[in-house]
């Protein structure tokens, strides 16, 4: 990831708490899935529990890309520098990569 996207963690810490939370549940679910796997569990059930995964993944990837929108687009250097319409375009492009 390039430096300019790398999000000051201290400063989004509360932001990321709910991501970490989400993170965690999908990473349940997985271990739920492979549970469900070696278990022989039903496919539809199976493939119901790995979709509600890929969108608990899904949605922590979007508020990271959103938090990184709020402290990058903002930032009044990255306006002066006239680095601002690169930044978009970078978080455009990983916005566009969940979708």
């Amino acid at each position: 990831m390039p430096k300019e996207l790398l999000v000051d963690m201290a400063m989004a810490a509360d932001e990321l708490k709910t991501v970490v939370n989400r993170l965690r549940r999908a990473q349940g679910q997985i271990a739920g899935v492979i549970k469900m796997i070696e278990e022989g569990r039903d496919c539809e059930d199976v493939v119901t529990q790995l979709a509600a995964a890929s969108r608990a993944l899904d949605k922590a990837g979007f508020a990271i890309i959103a938090t990184g929108l709020q402290h990058c687009l903002t930032d009044t250097e990255l306006a002066e520098s006239g680095d601002r319409e690169r930044m978009r375009a970078r978080l455009e492009k990983l916005f566009l990569s969940l979708a």
